[in-house]
């Protein structure tokens, strides 16, 4: 049995922002934590669906695994490479290897070049060599993978819905034929019906090509319909990671079964018998303070003195799973999380 080698390999990540709490004559910045040591690896046609609440460090995460970040520390190495020690036309010849779909279809495209312009442009800066009816050849091909009419070519993106706009942002990113495409919450922003359409183009391109995807998301039923794993992340650090169905269905974080219970579902009685408790009052943490010891205690309906003084180490549990509790629960269900 040949033992696949991550094409993705992230250890201790730390990404931090200097805060001048107040203003540019106040003293020294303060350092806030966005992400906090993060460790994971990727292999080739996995995803990776990473969910947690607004503001818990999945974007900045994403832009500092694609090199689009200061203040960065730790090891981002990809197919053997390490990224953060390449520079230039070095980085550049990597980037072309790993793509990324941004949160707002119609924000991420130029609304003054035409859908040939958008989808070929990473045609033309990479392979300068290609001539025009290559470049050309290769576009219309790419939109009819993902759904769009060869006469749209010439058409600009105000002249598209929401959904279509994210089908170009999606042929802009397989252009290249990438190993990776990091979907930075490429969902959020559409109707249900037209995420589900997008998702399972996803899916099919993946199956076809096989891409990996790194896949970003608020909605834990979302992440599970597109993932193989799950990553929890709670002001920059994980909470729990596990296989999609045994995390879904097994929660053993408090966290991660608050997000279960919040989990919209049709049937009223089956939401009462997740068995699991909500968050508890007070907002997210700043984090500029967040809170010693296990950063989620302060929201956390298990909580106990030791949880407020020290760290949980994320140890490795059954089915390969990582959690960061001092007292996580290894026997609630949660099957009612359907795709």
């Amino acid at each position: 049995m040949t033992i696949q080698k991550p094409l993705l390999s992230v250890r201790n990540l730390r990404v931090w922002y200097p805060i001048r709490k107040g203003g540019m004559f106040s003293g020294p910045p303060v350092n806030l934590t966005a992400v906090d040591d993060i460790s994971f690896d990727l292999y080739p046609g996995e995803t990776l669906g990473i969910v947690g609440e607004s503001g818990c460090g999945k974007s900045t995460l994403a832009r500092a695994i694609m090199q689009m970040m200061g203040n960065v520390s730790g090891q981002v190495m990809w197919l053997g490479k390490d990224l953060g020690k390449l520079h230039g036309s070095a980085l550049r010849a990597e980037r072309k290897t790993f793509q990324m779909i941004f949160q707002d279809p119609l924000a991420a495209l130029n609304p003054r070049m035409t859908v040939a312009q958008i989808i070929s442009e990473p045609l033309r800066f990479h392979f300068p060599e290609l001539s025009k009816a290559e470049i050309t050849e290769r576009t219309q091909r790419m939109m009819g993978k993902v759904g769009l009419r060869a006469e749209m070519i010439n058409r600009y993106p105000h002249q598209f819905s929401g959904g279509q706009c994210q089908r170009i942002g999606i042929a802009r990113a397989l252009i290249l034929e990438p190993q990776l495409i990091i979907c930075d919450e490429p969902v959020s922003a559409l109707d249900v019906s037209i995420q589900a359409q997008v998702l399972n183009l996803l899916k099919d391109l993946q199956e076809e090509t096989g891409v990996a995807l790194i896949f970003i998301a608020h909605d834990l039923s979302v992440i599970r319909h597109i993932s193989d794993r799950i990553m929890v992340l709670y002001l920059g650090n994980v909470m729990e990671q596990a296989e999609s169905a045994a995390l879904c269905d097994t929660p053993c974080h408090p966290y991660t079964q608050a997000l279960i219970s919040a989990v919209p579902i049709a049937d009223p009685d089956m939401s009462q018998k997740t068995g699991y408790a909500r968050i508890g009052d007070g907002d997210l943490p700043s984090p500029l303070a967040p809170p010693p010891g296990c950063v989620f205690h302060t929201r956390c309906p298990r909580a106990q003195v030791h949880c407020s003084v020290e760290k949980p180490p994320l140890s490795t549990g059954d089915q390969n799973r990582r959690i960061a509790c001092h007292f996580p629960d290894t026997a609630q269900s949660a099957s009612h999380v359907r795709t």
